[in-house]
């Protein structure tokens, strides 16, 4: 009956995922992503930076972005870091650098709460508007990003001491390298989970329980780490990158972050389905919450 109504879910998932034109979405944030990227990297890692030093902060994210994107992807994130990064002359050009970095941080975070506003159904009139909802947007996706600098020096702070322990259990133990390694993958699954946890809870403009989001998170967590295996794969394998020549590295960028868009959409469209199969909204038909809305979705009913 479990595996039925999970089946279900995930029917239901896929379903929304194609009526909420996911692609389009995906689309949309990607192109937000790749201008949002380097600032969004530059605080976190100044935050991680703060304990282990810039340039260690540094290092560790750019080695990471290249094996899950490559040589030409993770170069051209480094490029636009060193020049997102490069030092302002005068009060006036450092103040209005700032506010510029803040606000090209943060806008890939207003999209995601489009996008989630849009999964979850919200109504119109349920939508807070003008001006306090830029700020209240801009205020979580600096939280937001500072979360992720935590969360990177939380990793930082596991892989150094796995390195070390695995260095040491290389010549004293033997087969416990193997075993670090199996932990700090784990250590890694869960600072990601916890990352599309926090997105998930806190950005859509509706209220959702932890149970929901935490399956959710989850299943997209467990996703991701296989779609990113897969991504890189298709990436290191194809010709994406000399096909657009000059724009090589773009290209491979914008379809990374792209496919991460939709499993990441997928993973919403998922909590969604599950918060009414399993969750704190499953006597609450999805159509019920949405009267101002043009285009409700069915309603996610089990027998």
């Amino acid at each position: 009956m479990y595996l039925r109504r999970l089946g279900t879910v995930l029917s239901k998932a896929t379903n929304a995922w194609i009526d909420d034109h996911a692609q389009s979405m995906g689309a949309a944030l990607s192109y937000y992503t790749v201008f949002s990227i380097a600032p969004l990297l530059l605080i976190a890692i100044s935050v991680a930076g703060l304990v282990f030093g810039r340039d260690a902060a540094q290092g560790a994210v750019v080695d990471q972005l290249q094996g899950l994107i490559g040589q030409n992807g993770a170069q051209a994130i480094q490029d636009l870091l060193k020049n997102v990064s490069k030092p302002s002359s005068g009060i006036l050009a450092t103040v209005t650098g700032v506010v510029v970095l803040v606000i090209g941080a943060t806008s890939v975070f207003a999209e995601l709460q489009d996008d989630l506003n849009r999964i979850w159904q919200v109504p119109t009139k349920q939508k807070v508007s003008s001006w306090w909802a830029f700020i209240r947007t801009r205020l979580l996706s600096i939280g937001m990003i500072f979360a992720m600098g935590f969360m990177l020096l939380v990793s930082l702070a596991a892989s150094a001491a796995f390195d070390a322990f695995a260095s040491w259990s290389t010549s004293a133990l033997v087969g416990w390298e193997g075993f670090a390694h199996g932990v700090n993958f784990v250590v890694s699954f869960v600072l990601t989970t916890a990352l599309f946890a926090m997105i998930y809870r806190f950005m859509p403009q509706a209220t959702i329980e932890w149970r929901d989001v935490g399956i959710g998170a989850l299943v997209t967590a467990f996703l991701f780490s296989i779609g990113k295996f897969l991504i890189g794969l298709y990436i290191g394998k194809s010709a994406l990158a000399s096909g657009f020549g000059a724009a090589g590295s773009l290209a491979v960028l914008l379809a990374w972050v792209y496919y991460s868009a939709q499993i990441f959409l997928f993973g919403a469209e998922f909590t969604w389905a599950y918060a009414h199969a399993f969750g704190s909204r499953q006597d609450t038909p999805a159509a019920a919450a949405t009267p101002d809305l043009v285009e409700a979705r069915p309603a996610v009913r089990f027998r």
